[in-house]
């Protein structure tokens, strides 16, 4: 196989590219280098592209190795045919691979081993060829009645013989192959209670469920997979016997009129019903539930990355709340900068006289260190919490400007538990740090969130029941492309921070924080080669995401690599400009001087690619820039909804906090997220709500219906008809 070609052919992409890409991995670089500074040599793929083939690149070349490894096994046992070998090699799965194996893998002991033991593979290679001359399977089955080797009638050597028959036709690659395709086509899964009186449970759609396997849905495979799991569903593969055995018996059954053949037919009913169902159904059932791995890790990580490219709400004194019952709100207070100010703790839930008590506390805070946001994390008891805080505000007078915003606060007890927590909070207990956390993801979602593992953040469906490896390396590369795309400030970042840039792992960024408290802030990115573990290598990967604003080079603080120093200024002598220009922000008009000049020729001039010429403009003309800043602000509120306060046709403003293959949960200022169904989207016929909607999303939605008792609220962004 030419995985070049393959791979070009599967991602549409040209072969030069791929091939570049594959060098560029092979040597070490990383994914979010190779799609900031190496665009010329991809065609400007971006992060999510070089991973899909990198993923794939592993698995054809896992692919290739295990063909090596059956052909060689095979080889050692003298049964290699040229036929065979050609098969493998063409075999475009892992799946055709261990289906040709099949014959030849070494076997846990059977009935037909056992049989072969008895000396019967003899007579089933006679009955199984079916030759015109075959002999009457009754008579021929006498010569191997042999008492000493446990044959004691002619029947029991039939049926060692049929034994023998039906496992060969079980490892018929072709039969498996195309009773796979079947299966994939017309069978169907189905469901039912495992109990004969079953509960109201949460599994209550699948009490007497049936789907076509070709249409089942991720979301249904994962959800009956649980139920199975916890022994509340049976599930199984429903097919047409009739028809699937024929299947099998027309490959099978050599010659309609041997005397063998009802002996054939029988053995291939036996091989359908005890050896080739149970583990088709098996492939089968492995297959849905490994692509609904697929489409819920991507999802997670589709619905992690606006979580973390969220805007911060940068430069202002913020207040944590995290609420709580028996150990009430923790209460951390940090400066513009992420420091803590003040911690306290109050009980707002302990009764009228405690809530007063306490918006007496906080309004004391808030004065003192000039609070401008409150951030109250979304946990038990933030319904109480919230209501507090409207009544906090408005206590504090229409002029304070203080304002308020629910946030998720999954991982902060993780995180406040850590080893990590501890290090950078040693005074504070447990409580307290997350409520520091809490804080800081309102002021900069992305720098607090890469302290926590990401599959604890919680922003997908089913995420626990997730092959662990295969979510974590998929959530990884997020985090990373995130932290890369926005940039580092090499002075102000914390080690997990730093440890997500590409290049630098846990070890290295601690080295850079422990260089900076030694000797100061950084004054320039070349200075990081003199941070232990940053060679070569690592700075070339590294010094384009890092940003030293307190640099004398103007381009330190930028995304241009200092591999392109040399062309920036030919581009900026070029257009007519100097770097005290790109200071005070004068390069309005560089587009337009690069585009009378001639994109190709300037580039060309400059010694660089027109899509590497681009980028340096771009961050030419925004030295320092946040893309996150670019997106829409979140909501921050003063005022609260109860449930109760919905009425149908209502309008709100919202916040998307979750997408998931049947819809979106929408925060609208009510405690519990209102749920935005697939088909309330948008007018036109989507597959999925991640082709309209992302995490963070701001939108307008209708309430379509609620239910005080269940504690649901239906929307829809649908615009109701007056």
């Amino acid at each position: 196989m030419d995985i070049i070609k393959t791979l070009a052919a599967e991602l549409g992409k040209q072969e030069d590219h791929v091939r570049n890409v594959v060098t560029l991995l092979d040597e070490g670089n990383t994914v979010p280098f190779i799609a900031r500074y190496r665009k010329e040599m991809h065609g400007a793929m971006d992060d999510q592209a070089i991973r899909t083939l990198a993923d794939r690149l592993a698995y054809l070349r896992n692919l290739e190795e295990r063909k090596g490894e059956v052909i060689r096994s095979i080889e050692g046992q003298g049964k290699l045919t040229p036929e065979l070998q050609t098969a493998i090699e063409n075999a475009a799965t892992l799946a055709e691979v261990e289906d040709l194996y099949r014959p030849y893998k070494q076997k846990r002991r059977t009935r037909a081993t056992v049989a072969k033991e008895r000396g019967l593979e003899p007579l089933a290679d006679i009955l199984f060829a079916q030759e015109p001359d075959c002999p009457v399977p009754e008579e021929e089955a006498k010569k191997y009645v042999d008492p000493e080797k446990g044959v004691n009638t002619p029947e029991e050597a039939l049926a060692g013989a049929s034994d023998i028959i039906a496992e060969r036709i079980s490892d018929s690659a072709e039969i498996r192959k195309a009773l796979r395709n079947f299966f994939i086509k017309y069978a169907n899964v189905v469901t039912a209670a495992a109990k004969k009186d079953p509960e109201d449970t949460v599994y209550r759609n699948y009490y007497a469920f049936s789907s076509p396997v070709c249409k089942v849905q991720g979301h249904q495979v994962l959800a009956f997979n649980r139920g199975e799991r916890e022994e509340v569903l049976k599930v199984g593969i429903s097919i047409d016997r009739s028809v699937a055995l024929a299947l099998v018996t027309r490959r099978s059954v050599k010659k309609p009129d041997c005397a063998s053949t009802a002996l054939v037919e029988a053995a291939a009913g036996d091989a359908y019903d005890r050896l080739i169902f149970p583990a088709v159904e098996r492939e089968i059932r492995s297959m849905l539930t490994d692509a609904a791995n697929e489409g819920a890790i991507g999802q997670f990580a589709l619905n992690l990355k606006p979580l973390l490219m969220q805007p911060p709400v940068k430069g202002f004194v913020t207040m944590g709340l995290d609420p709580g019952y028996r150990m009430g709100c923790k209460v951390a207070v940090v400066d513009g900068t992420g420091k803590v100010l003040d911690t306290t703790v109050v009980y707002p839930t302990y009764g009228e006289r405690q809530k007063q008590e306490c918006i007496a506390k906080l309004s004391a805070l808030i004065r003192k260190d000039k609070v401008k946001h409150i951030a109250i994390g979304n946990g038990t008891a933030s319904r109480e919490t919230e209501r507090m805080t409207v009544e906090l505000i408005a206590s504090l007078g229409s002029g304070s400007g203080v304002s308020y915003m629910i946030v998720n606060e999954a991982g902060a007890s993780v995180y406040s538990a850590s080893k990590l927590a501890a290090e950078e909070f040693p005074e504070y207990d447990v409580n307290l740090r997350s409520a520091v956390s809490i804080a800081r993801r309102l002021q900069d979602p992305l720098a607090e969130l890469v302290k926590i593992d990401p599959k604890s953040i919680g922003v997908g469906q089913y995420q626990h029941d997730m092959p662990e490896k295969r979510l974590s390396d998929a959530l990884t590369g997020v985090v990373e492309d995130c932290v890369n795309a926005v940039g580092v400030d090499v002075n102000t970042a914390s080690a997990p921070l730093l440890s997500r840039v590409s290049g630098l792992n846990a070890g290295v960024a601690a080295n850079i924080v422990k260089y900076r408290e030694e000797n100061g802030a950084f004054t320039s990115r070349r200075q990081l080669t003199k941070v232990k573990g940053v060679g070569a290598k690592a700075f070339e990967q590294c010094a384009g995401f890092l940003r030293v604003p307190e640099s004398r080079e103007v381009l330190d603080n930028t995304a241009v690599h200092p591999e392109s120093y040399p062309a920036a200024g030919k581009l900026l002598t070029l257009c007519g400009y100097t770097e005290e220009d790109v200071r005070a922000g004068r390069l309005s008009e560089l587009r337009d001087r690069i585009k009378a000049h001639g994109e190709a020729k300037t580039a060309e001039e400059c010694g660089v690619g027109v899509p590497t010429m681009n980028d340096i403009a771009t961050e030419l003309m925004k030295p320092g820039r946040d893309p996150r800043d670019e997106l829409p602000k979140p909501v921050l509120r003063t005022d609260v909804l109860e449930i109760k306060d919905l009425a149908v046709g209502m309008e709100l403003k919202g916040t998307v906090r979750n997408v998931i293959d049947f819809g979106a949960f929408v925060d609208i200022g009510v405690h519990q997220d209102g749920l935005v169904h697939i088909s309330q989207i948008c007018d036109r016929f989507i597959r999925h709500p991640s082709e309209v909607l992302s995490v963070g999303d701001v939108v307008t939605v209708w309430v379509k219906e609620v239910d005080e008792k269940k504690n649901r609220i239906s929307l829809t962004m649908k615009k109701p008809k007056a």
